[in-house]
């Protein structure tokens, strides 16, 4: 009996000690200073860039801000690495009004946006009112063509570098740029820098 009694005791030991070191660590990133603010994120339907996605809606996220996600549909779009992400919204249902900050993804699929009226006018507004505009890879070629890159400095995936030129903007070809509320990335090799920029800019919004 004496025996059975001590096993109970040793394995209530050792189960309580593996409780113990079994704890999470928080992660560095979890104690980032918490922002209330609200982010929009533009995707493509298709083909948008996942790192370009990821690294901005993790830090976002991370930092207390909230993300809404819009694009065309509303329809489950896949990125160019396989990531899937379901749009809360479609680009007619947003009101910009509502956000802090929008942030167009590239990705090939993103030439679709290039173009669209309606995100058009999505960026006239946010960039009327000082709001932070940023756009990563070929995205920023919708920037371009709203007129917002004229004669300021601009970066973007070196393909579209004639389409940022054209529009009057001066390419730099550089990771990152920022110039006033207007943000502007490379592609995913600059996708953390580019989301530490836009973090950086709605601390001072």
């Amino acid at each position: 009996m004496k025996k059975m009694c001590l096993a109970i005791i040793l394995m209530f030991i050792v189960c309580g000690g593996s409780q113990d070191s079994s704890k999470v660590i928080p992660k560095p990133e979890e104690n980032l200073p918490q922002i209330n603010k609200s982010v929009l994120m533009v995707i493509a339907p298709q083909n948008f860039r996942d790192e370009e996605y990821k690294e901005p809606f993790d830090l976002f996220t991370k930092s207390g801000i909230k993300v809404t996600t819009a694009s065309i549909d509303t329809l489950p779009a896949k990125g160019m690495l396989g990531m899937v992400i379901k749009p809360d919204l479609t680009l007619e249902q947003i009101t910009p009004d509502s956000f802090d900050a929008l942030v167009i993804v590239g990705g090939s699929g993103c030439q679709v946006l290039w173009d669209n009226k309606t995100l058009h006018g999505i960026v006239a507004s946010f960039n009327k009112t000082g709001k932070t505009v940023a756009a990563i890879c070929i995205a920023p070629v919708v920037l371009a063509r709203v007129g917002i890159l004229k004669d300021i400095k601009a970066t973007a995936f070196s393909t579209v570098k004639d389409e940022i030129v054209k529009c009057g903007g001066q390419y730099t070809g550089n990771g990152v740029e920022v110039v006033g509320n207007i943000v502007t990335g490379s592609g995913p090799q600059a996708a953390k820098d580019f989301a530490d920029a836009i973090l950086e800019r709605l601390k001072e919004q």
